[in-house]
């Protein structure tokens, strides 16, 4: 047997999405069947203090050796790194992520990509230009209940999507006590608010299904947005954000047009009494019949295919699937993996993640911000590298129910 293709990962920032990462990348990969490639994490680094870096190494049971760094520059310059994950705030993506691509690093970066599309079209090109891969870390679109939801809609399972509803509203009960004005989720200097942390979840399960499951050659993005917007009182940024997409072509055929819903809200929950007793997240709509998925769209646990009843017709059964998360995992490994194996194989792009498909959705969420009035700090939105920012560049702590 081939000895396994070892990639060597450098983690910029030590927040507490970087720990559930972390978790996910010491569980042993043959245990999910990944035994073609296995991860080293060989750096860690915090813009705070090379003290944060080798406390996060130490507390988390990195192997050694693994090399503590106080700088984001210094990791970059790593010659033992192969990747880098980036898990700082959105506001700081594109300014990191260009930082490891000029620095020649292959990049995982943590979703919402960026600030706004201009920004991630460079970082698209800058890739493409330096020969390096390049992703966008929506987790869950490698679920393997995902990758089922979406083959089970492209064979026509549930007949032609034609709708499809996703809510993620997870949040805290008194923001303005709980959060104030400082919170990352609140904070406008670090691209705060719902759309961009927990609204792209939701845009994720509409075009996983309404747009990724179309051939490659003819994908069609919306034809129509429309939005609303209502913004935290105390920063400007939104705490609710609803969505209408029209798409032109439904799947698998084509033949009609299809609609999407996406909500999300930091004031609400759509779990109140945390069984999923108010249904599921997501529900994906055909004519045949229709997809619940179950637990929050960013980390769907179950699903069930419900046939639609036809009179004459032999009743079908509701078929159910419950995910599995091999070796107690939180299911971050599976991105971990996608990552892995582009570097080995030369890839520049995901075939599940790829770069015009994250540009598209930042698009709609470029036209969501300014139907409702959502801007951020000049420095925030701008698409000029390098440009030193503000704000704590290690916060990436989201909270309860998120990544």
């Amino acid at each position: 047997m081939a000895k396994p293709y070892n990639v060597r990962w450098g983690f910029m920032a030590t927040g507490w999405i970087v720990e559930s990462f972390t978790k996910d990348m010491l569980i042993d990969s043959s245990v999910r069947g990944a035994s073609d490639i296995s991860h080293t994490i060989t750096a860690v680094a915090s813009s705070t203090s090379i003290e944060r870096a080798e406390k996060f190494i130490t507390d988390n049971s990195i192997p050694r050796p693994c090399t503590a760094y106080g700088s984001y520059e210094a990791l970059v310059a790593d010659p033992n790194i192969d990747i880098i994950y980036i898990a700082t705030p959105h506001s700081h993506h594109f300014q990191n992520t260009m930082l490891a691509l000029e620095a020649g690093k292959n990049v995982l970066c943590e979703k919402a990509f960026t600030v706004n599309a201009a920004q991630a079209r460079i970082l698209v090109e800058t890739a493409r230009r330096k020969g390096l891969f390049l992703m966008e870390a929506v987790w869950t679109r490698y679920f393997p209940l995902s990758v089922q939801i979406r083959e089970a809609v492209k064979k026509g399972e549930i007949g032609e999507a034609l709708r499809v509803t996703a809510d993620t509203s997870v949040g805290s009960l008194d923001p303005e006590k709980a959060w104030g004005t400082t919170h990352r989720m609140v904070n406008m200097d670090l691209a705060g608010g719902v759309l961009l942390d927990l609204g792209i979840y939701s845009l994720t399960w509409v075009f996983q299904i309404l747009y990724h499951t179309q051939p490659p050659s003819s994908r069609q993005g919306p034809s129509s947005i429309k939005s609303q917007i209502a913004h935290y009182p105390l920063t400007g940024a939104d705490e609710s954000t609803t969505i209408l997409l029209e798409f032109p072509r439904s799947v698998p055929s084509g033949s009609h047009k299809a609609h999407a819903i996406a909500t999300t809200n930091f004031r609400l929950t759509a779990n109140p009494d945390g069984k999923w007793s108010a249904g599921p997240s997501v529900r994906i709509q055909g004519t045949k019949g229709e997809i619940q998925v179950f637990g929050f769209p960013f980390h769907p646990d179950s699903f069930k295919v419900i046939p639609r009843a036809v009179n004459g017709e032999p009743e079908q059964q509701i078929r159910e699937v419950v995910g599995e998360f091999p070796g107690e995992g939180k299911g971050m490994y599976w991105e971990a993996d996608e990552a892995a194996r582009c570097v080995r194989d030369g890839k520049l792009e995901s075939e599940s993640m790829p770069w015009e498909e994250s540009l598209v959705i930042m698009e709609v969420m470029d036209e969501v911000r300014r139907q409702g009035g959502l801007k951020y700090p000049e420095e925030i939105e701008s698409a000029e590298y390098p440009v030193k920012l503000g704000g704590r560049r290690d916060e990436h702590l989201h909270g309860k129910g998120s990544e």
